[in-house]
């Protein structure tokens, strides 16, 4: 399972109702832009085990607009989560809020991981782990070392 596979799978689940943004652009984004808010929208126990620097979980199950409360809604969103469904539909509930430069990140941390890009853990330590939903969706992570339970 390659790259077209993996493409094929993500165009069967997603809407496509939030732009995309690719992981060589969002690396790009955050070496140059300061006001970056990205957004882990996977289960608490996924983000421990490691998201992308600087991300901030909210959680998909209990998402409301506290949880972005006081943020600037006209600079860059990024939501994530493993492969993007999640994300999409919290992107969605973040345009509804108001915010208007929300992009999803295509892949989620899975093709981040492909990539080669860094994540990090819960104490902020560099790892290779990424929880990956369950052991189905795991197929997806060729980099690193797959975690679920």
């Amino acid at each position: 399972m390659g790259q077209k596979d993996f493409d094929e799978k993500l165009n069967s689940i997603l809407d496509k109702s939030v732009p995309f943004i690719y992981t060589n652009e969002l690396n790009e984004l955050t070496e140059k832009e300061s006001q970056i808010l990205i957004l882990d929208t996977r289960s608490k126990k996924e983000y421990r085990v490691s998201h992308i620097p600087n991300a901030i979980f909210v959680d998909y199950d209990n998402f409301s607009g506290e949880a972005v409360q006081g943020y600037n809604k006209e600079a860059p969103v990024i939501v994530y989560c493993s492969v993007g469904y999640r994300s999409e539909k919290i992107g969605e509930k973040l345009e509804e809020l108001g915010f208007s430069n929300v992009r999803n990140l295509y892949g989620g941390i899975f093709d981040w991981k492909n990539k080669g890009h860094e994540v990090v853990n819960d104490e902020g330590m560099e790892t290779d782990s990424v929880h990956t939903y369950n052991e189905n969706w795991s197929k997806w992570l060729k980099e690193g070392v797959k975690v679920y339970e």
